[in-house]
C-alpha cells in the first residue's frame, strides 16, 4: 500500500506545552510540531519564530499573555520555511529580523515554497485564509546582530553559524541564562528536514559553531527542549549523526554510479532503527535524500521543490 503523501494523513492535533526556561524566556513545544519561542526585554518582547498562519500564531501569543503583556518590538526569523514564518503578522512587531540570505530566500522561491509545504503538512496552516501574503524582513543582518534587552537583562545575541538546515539560519544566544534557541539547525528527538540543506557544511563546521556556545539549555526546530549541558550535546551529536548517516549512505550509492532510489532505500534502512519512530521522518526522508544527491551530483543550491515536485520525488522514492 503506499504510503500517505508527506504528512498529510497526520491531522491528529498534538498537545502544547509551554515552559518557562528563566526568568522571561519562554518556549513552546508541540510533540515534534514545529517550537516557538519568546524573550522578554525590560519593556517589549523579543518573538522567535512565527508558526504557518496569523490563526495559528494568535493561539501562541494567548498562551504567552498569560505571562507577559509586553508589546513585540522584534520578530526573529531563524530561517525561511512557509510552516516558520507565514504567521507573523499576528506579532504587529516592529521589526521583522532575518539573515540576508533568507530574504533572498524569500524573493527567489517564497510563493513555491508555500504552495510546497501547505500540501506537504495541511495540518500546520489554521485558517490559511488569514494569511495576508509573504512574509518580508525589515531588517536584515550578515554575521552577528545584538540586542539589548535592558535593565539587568543582559543581551540576546543573533548569530549566523554558516549553511545549514538552509543558506540563511540563524541562532538566538542569552548568554546570561545560557539558553539557545537553535531553529532547525538542531533537533531534538525528532527527524531532520534537509531539503534545502547543504549538508556537508551542516555537519561539520556549522555545528562545531552551534556546540561552542556551551548552552545548558537548547530549544531545537521540533521536539523537547534539552535541559543540561549533556542534553544540549546529546541533541547536537544526534543532528550531526542523522546527517553523517545520510552522507555516508547516500554518498557510497552515489560514488559507485547506483541510482538515486537506491540511495533512499539504503539511507532509510540505516536511519529507520534509531530515528524511524520520531516525528517526521518518512515525511522528510525522500526530500532529504534528494537534495543531498544533488548536492553528490554537484548542484551547489537546493533545487526549488515545487508541488507538482514534490509529488514527483515522493512517487519516485516514497511509494
Amino acid at each position: 500500500m503506499a504510503k500517505p503523501f508527506a504528512s498529510s494523513a497526520d491531522l491528529e492535533e498534538k498537545r502544547q506545552t509551554l515552559e518557562v526556561l528563566a526568568d522571561g524566556v519562554y518556549a513552546l513545544t508541540a510533540e515534534g510540531d514545529p517550537n516557538i519561542g519568546a524573550i522578554e526585554g525590560e519593556d517589549f518582547l523579543v518573538c522567535f519564530e512565527a508558526l504557518a498562519t496569523p490563526a495559528a500564531a494568535r493561539t501562541w501569543l494567548a498562551r504567552l499573555r498569560e505571562h507577559t503583556g509586553k508589546p513585540v518590538r522584534y520578530l526573529v526569523l531563524s530561517h525561511y520555511h512557509a510552516v516558520r514564518v507565514l504567521g507573523a503578522s499576528a506579532f504587529e512587531a516592529d521589526v521583522i529580523l532575518t539573515h540576508e540570505k533568507t530574504r533572498e530566500l524569500i524573493a527567489e522561491r517564497g510563493e513555491a515554497d508555500w504552495a510546497s509545504e501547505y500540501g506537504r503538512m495541511p495540518r500546520l496552516f489554521a485558517e490559511p485564509e488569514s494569511i495576508p501574503g509573504l512574509t518580508w524582513p525589515t531588517a536584515t543582518f550578515a554575521e552577528r546582530f545584538t540586542i539589548d534587552l535592558g535593565g539587568d537583562r543582559g543581551d540576546l545575541v543573533l548569530q549566523y553559524c554558516g549553511r545549514g538546515h538552509t543558506e540563511g539560519d540563524i541562532v538566538a544566544w542569552l548568554p546570561r541564562h545560557r539558553v539557545l534557541f537553535t531553529g532547525d539547525l538542531v533537533e531534538a528527538e525528532a527527524a531532520l528536514y534537509t531539503g534545502d540543506a547543504f549538508h556537508h557544511d551542516w555537519a561539520t563546521a556549522t555545528l562545531d559553531r552551534v556546540a561552542a556556545f556551551g548552552a545548558e539549555a537548547l530549544v531545537g526546530g521540533r521536539g523537547a527542549v534539552a535541559k543540561g549541558r549533556e542534553a544540549c550535546d546529546a541533541a547536537i551529536a544526534q543532528t550531526r549523526g542523522f546527517l553523517d548517516v545520510m552522507r555516508q549512505e547516500v554518498g557510497f550509492v552515489h560514488g559507485r554510479g547506483g541510482p538515486l532510489k537506491e540511495a533512499f532505500e539504503a539511507a532509510h534502512a540505516a536511519l529507520a532503527p534509531k530515528f524511524g519512530q520520531w516525528p517526521i521522518f518518512e515525511h522528510c526522508l525522500p526530500f532529504d535524500v534528494a537534495r543531498l544527491w544533488e548536492e553528490y551530483s554537484g548542484v551547489e543550491r537546493p533545487t526549488v521543490w515545487t508541488a507538482e515536485r514534490d509529488r514527483e520525488v515522493w512517487a519516485q522514492l516514497q511509494d
